[in-house]
């Protein structure tokens, strides 16, 4: 269970802050959306939970326990928005083993099997993959760190209509065994996969009626 109390977030150099008292429950194998406008605070939070950046206030607890900037990195596996542009690997096996160059064969047909890319050739290079086997590698990418909390940055961003209906029956699937929390601005493919939402405006969380949005 992730549990967000207070969370603040107001650098000195901001008159306002970015992210103002926010309070959120999300419940393990459950997936959770984050929908606000650009500017909305979306991605701040991710990278506060990613362990990227810290809090001015607040607390932030998985099962009960609170966590520390370096506790949330250990726990969670964040994938950018277009994190193809991230790639540094030459090939897909390098990709998945930079910083873990340990790591046996098992674990990295595991992670690709997850999310249905083990035909795959490891000597392919990320480049070359279709943008939608790509978003599929940046997930196989954090899996293959056995996170708890998968986090998303706009994943169905830039796909066309058909990859974003296979990547949200990825998602639809991962959620079995993670707990997902993704932030977008276009929540419209993801709403019927999810078990909860809040809208985040200037800061501010409020929790969303799925059903009211679906209908």
């Amino acid at each position: 269970m992730l549990y967000l109390k207070n969370l603040s977030y107001h650098p000195a150099a901001t008159t306002a802050p970015i992210l103002d008292n926010l309070n959120l429950t999300l419940a393990p194998q459950q997936l959770g959306l984050v929908i606000g406008p650009s500017g909305s605070g979306k991605s701040t939070l991710l990278e506060i939970l990613a362990g990227l950046a810290q809090p001015t206030s607040g607390q932030v607890a998985w099962r009960e326990q609170l966590l520390t900037p370096l506790h949330l990195q250990q726990l969670g596996g964040l994938v950018f928005q277009f994190p193809e542009r991230h790639f540094c690997g030459g090939t897909v096996l390098e990709e998945l083993r930079l910083g873990h160059p340990e790591l046996g064969g098992d674990r990295v047909d595991m992670a690709l099997d997850e999310v249905g890319l083990g035909h795959l050739s490891l000597n392919n290079p990320p480049q070359a993959l279709s943008g939608g086997q790509q978003r599929r590698l940046a997930l196989a990418v954090q899996l293959i760190r056995q996170p708890h909390l998968l986090l998303l940055d706009e994943p169905t961003a830039g796909l066309d209509w058909s990859m974003r209906q296979q990547l949200v029956a990825l998602l639809a699937r991962l959620k079995a065994k993670w707990t997902l929390l993704i932030v977008t601005h276009d929540a419209g493919d993801l709403m019927p996969i999810a078990d909860c939402a809040w809208h985040l405006d200037h800061g501010v969380l409020r929790s969303a009626d799925l059903s009211a949005m679906s209908a």
